[in-house]
């Protein structure tokens, strides 16, 4: 092993004003205005690959109803149409961990713009439903991989004492996303038949945006402590954090990559156990408690069983879903930091259980009242995105030593992506099997169990570092 690179040699390469370092400073308080500016900047982004997320998984709610149509589609041809994307996003889950720990996060998240680009001109242009569906395939591909790194990415360039508000910033991107694409399609819808091509073409434009963004920020210190980079680390924990904090920090977290081992083996070790099981359990209840059924499905939902309605109109109720998810996430933003994960996330998915149930309800009645349909759906939205929507990738982000933490997040991310796809390949056949109430009835048990895992297993991780997270499982005193 070759030996680490001081601190002094970082400052003689790095320049940057680091001359007074020494890696035995002591963690004094800073003016973190500066420090805080930068690492939100670095954060937005990093969350622009949230927004091509929730642009590109919603995008399908409003093209849906016409691809149908240009492509003659059974139930069976729709629910691939809609869960395609989904199968990438696992194959992209599954890569993202291994490339992240061997080439860094920085250069895993330009590649994944890249995939967003080359998909959304691919599903624009389909010639066949198969060449729509591989097209599909690749943005997943970008999905998973960027559903799993800017999280991740986020978590290990910020400050702790506004951690949870960063990566939550990822949360609010994608629900962005899923507005802006609710918007774009009830735009486009009036075009008439060929509009859907337009709604998948305009998301090449931030994906080349991002992609350009990357080349401005830094890569994660933790994974430049892991490959011995020890002056480029401190230089990037002197921006966050501060000259006089960073060499603190530094030395914490090569203490915490020294003691690590990196292999998914250790994934299954004793002091990992619980929180591969909570961050897995987490990620896929997350999804089977339905709420894409109203994100992918909202349009069709509103066509087909309250009938009456056009394709703009019923794409333009989709538009107030959208917006409800943006202003709750904001709200979320606002909250995980001051009141915590578990809180929210136990609020969450009960106030979801409950709407489940109540939406599963309004469709036993003939006709089934829009306005209670509507409102249903709505405060169903908000309580994910207030609580189960941000916070499971909070946790997922922060429950992990720093070696192995790209290798636990892609197993709980292909867990998640595999439930999504679970759910969305089997909505509209399982609402044929056992009526869309008996679905939404079992969405909302769902919803219970999750407020029972997170009650039971769940620990608060607000206002501590990671390294602290880590020696608290180590330990086992997480609480």
């Amino acid at each position: 092993m070759r030996a680490r690179q001081s601190p002094q040699a970082g400052k003689e390469r790095m320049s940057g004003g680091f001359s007074t370092l020494a890696d035995t400073a002591p963690h004094t308080p800073e003016p973190a205005r500066p420090h805080q500016r930068f690492a939100y900047a670095v954060s937005a982004v990093a969350a622009v690959s949230g927004l091509l997320f929730g642009f590109d998984i919603a995008v399908i709610n409003g093209a849906i109803v016409f691809l149908r149509d240009q492509f003659h589609l059974s139930s069976l041809e729709t629910e691939f149409a809609a869960s395609s994307l989904l199968f990438g996003c696992i194959a992209g889950a599954g890569i993202a961990g291994w490339l992240s720990d061997r080439y860094g996060r920085r250069r895993v998240l330009a590649l994944a713009a890249l995939l967003f680009a080359a998909s959304s001109i691919g599903a624009a242009l389909p010639r066949t439903f198969i060449e729509f569906g591989i097209a599909r395939f690749v943005g997943g591909i970008a999905i998973g991989v960027a559903s799993m790194l800017a999280p991740l990415y986020i978590a290990e360039v910020s400050p702790a004492r506004i951690r949870g508000r960063l990566v939550s910033f990822n949360q609010m991107a994608i629900v962005t996303g899923i507005l802006i694409a609710y918007l774009i399609n009830w735009a486009l819808s009036f075009l008439g038949s060929s509009g859907w091509r337009w709604m998948f073409a305009v998301a090449v434009v931030p994906s080349l945006g991002f992609f350009l963004g990357l080349l401005f920020v830094p890569e994660s210190p933790r994974w430049l402590v892991e490959q011995e980079r020890d002056d480029d680390a401190l230089a990037v924990l002197s921006r966050v954090e501060g000259p006089g904090v960073a060499p603190g920090l530094l030395r914490d977290i090569r203490e915490s990559v020294l003691r690590e081992a990196g292999s998914f083996r250790d994934l299954l070790a004793p002091a990992l156990r619980r929180p591969m099981f909570l961050t897995v359990a987490l990620a896929i209840l997350s999804q089977i408690t339905g709420i894409n059924t109203v994100l992918f499905y909202g349009s069709v939902i509103w066509e087909q069983q309250l009938g009456g309605h056009s394709y703009s109109h019923a794409i333009g109720a989709n538009v107030t879903i959208g917006l409800m998810n943006f202003l709750a996430t904001i709200v979320a933003l606002w909250l995980i930091d001051r009141n915590g994960r578990r809180p929210l996330l136990m609020f969450s998915s009960g106030c979801m259980a409950l709407c489940q149930l109540l939406l599963g309800i309004a469709f036993l009645l003939q006709p089934p009242p829009a306005v209670l349909v509507l409102s249903c759906m709505l405060l169903c939205v908000a309580a994910f995105a207030v609580g189960l929507g941000p916070a499971t990738w909070v946790l997922m982000a922060e429950l992990f030593p720093t070696r192995v933490r790209g290798r636990a997040m892609s197993v709980a991310n292909m867990a998640l992506w595999i439930a999504c796809f679970a759910l969305t390949a089997t909505f509209l056949s399982l609402a044929q099997a056992i009526t869309i109430t008996g679905a939404f009835c079992v969405y909302s048990a769902m919803c219970v169990l999750t407020f029972l895992l997170v009650w039971r297993m769940a620990p608060e991780t607000k206002g501590r570092t990671l390294e602290e997270i880590e020696t608290s499982w180590l330990s086992g005193r997480a609480q």
